[in-house]
């Protein structure tokens, strides 16, 4: 079994930072990617950033130079820096990663994190 867990979300006024954490654990073989996606009310869910495995980390244009991406692959973590926040920015956030499970290390499945909320408000 394979879990994501996040944490970091919050309320912050308009310009503030936040940094979402995630952590893989459980039963993992490999990690194919591990990534950021939020869904706003309202609105179909979206890529915030992903970093795959040997690779190089993807922003979307619209956070791209106030988000930033952190991997630990020994650590199996991701985090999301997000500086310069705007209102449009609030969402619930998803810790999405690709896994290869140990007893079925042939086939990759995506598992999604319970997702944590960030308001952007003043």
């Amino acid at each position: 079994q394979v879990q994501l867990v996040e944490s970091g979300g919050g309320l912050v006024q308009p310009g503030g930072s936040l940094r979402l954490a995630c952590a893989a654990s459980g039963s993992i073989f490999s990690i194919n990617a591990m990534g950021w996606y939020r869904q706003a009310p309202g609105k179909q869910r979206e890529l915030v950033a992903v970093y795959p495995t040997g690779g190089s980390a993807h922003v979307a244009d619209s956070v791209k130079g106030r988000f930033t991406i952190f991997r630990d692959n020994a650590k199996n973590t991701v985090d999301l820096q997000m500086n310069s926040l705007e209102p449009d920015d609030t969402a619930v956030y998803y810790c999405k990663a690709v896994i290869r499970v140990a007893i079925f290390p042939s086939q990759p499945y995506d598992f999604w994190g319970q997702g944590t909320q960030v308001t952007v408000s003043s």
